[in-house]
C-alpha cells in the first residue's frame, strides 16, 4: 500500500511535533515535512509533492489561507486539511474559497482527524459540525439573494424517509462513517444511499448536495 504523504504546517512547535508523532503511528501515513509557517509549507510541497497538507491558519510570514491558494495553484491534486483553533466566518469562508478540502477545529478527536485525512484522499470534503452550522446558517441568510431568477429548488419528494434523514445529516457536516453510526447502518450502505441521493437531486458533489438540502424548505 502506498502511504499518504503529509506535510504539517503549524507554527507552534509542540503542537507540530504532537501531530507528527500521532500520524506517524499509522501504517498508511508518512510524514514528509514539518513547516513552522505557510511559506515553508509551500517550499516543502514543491520539494516533496505531498498528498495532504495539514494546515494551520494563523502563522507568521505566510498564513494558511494564502499558503493554500499558492499550493493548490501549483499542485491542484494536493488536499489541504485546515486544522485550527479559529472559527470566525472570514477565516472559514476564506479557507473554503481558497480550496481547502476540509476544515477542522483543534478539539477534533484523533479518530476524526485520521478519518478526515483518509476521506479527502477519497475525494470527500469534511467540515467540523460547528463550522458546518455556521456555513449553512450563512447560506440560509443569503439564499434569497443568491438564488438566480427563475431557478427551481430541488424536489425532495422523490426521496425516501431514509434518504431524507441521510441528507439532513450530510447538511450538518457528518461524514459517511458518522452517519452510519447515527443510523446504525454499514458505512458502505450509507455510501450507496448518498450516491442515489446525488443522482436524484442532480448533485455533482457532496458539498453541492448539502447546499441543495439547505436551500430547500422542509415539507
Amino acid at each position: 500500500m502506498t502511504p499518504i504523504r503529509i506535510v504539517i504546517a503549524e507554527d507552534q512547535q509542540l503542537i507540530r511535533r504532537a501531530f507528527a508523532n500521532l500520524l506517524s503511528l499509522e501504517a498508511d501515513i508518512e510524514i514528509v515535512g514539518l513547516a513552522p509557517d505557510g511559506a515553508e509549507a509551500v517550499e516543502l510541497c514543491r520539494r516533496f509533492r505531498p498528498d495532504v497538507v495539514l494546515m494551520d491558519i494563523q502563522m507568521p510570514r505566510l498564513g494558511g489561507i494564502a499558503a493554500t491558494k499558492l499550493i493548490l495553484s501549483e499542485f491542484p491534486g494536493t488536499q489541504v486539511v485546515v486544522l485550527t483553533t479559529f472559527d470566525t466566518d472570514d477565516l472559514v469562508f476564506g479557507a473554503i474559497s481558497a480550496g481547502a478540502a476540509a476544515y477542522l477545529l483543534k478539539d477534533a478527536s484523533e479518530v476524526e482527524i485520521l478519518d478526515t485525512i483518509r476521506g479527502v484522499m477519497r475525494g470527500e470534503t469534511r467540515i467540523s459540525p460547528h463550522i458546518a452550522r455556521k456555513l449553512f446558517d450563512e447560506l440560509r441568510r443569503s439564499r434569497a439573494v443568491e438564488l438566480p431568477s427563475g431557478a427551481q429548488l430541488p424536489d425532495l419528494t422523490d426521496l425516501t424517509d431514509r434518504e431524507r434523514a441521510i441528507l439532513d445529516l450530510i447538511a450538518q457536516g457528518q461524514s459517511n462513517r458518522q452517519i452510519a453510526a447515527s443510523l446504525f447502518l454499514a458505512e458502505g450502505t450509507v455510501k450507496n444511499y448518498v450516491s442515489r441521493i446525488m443522482e436524484k437531486l442532480g448533485a455533482q458533489s457532496r458539498t453541492e448536495l448539502a447546499v441543495k438540502a439547505v436551500r430547500t424548505p422542509k415539507a
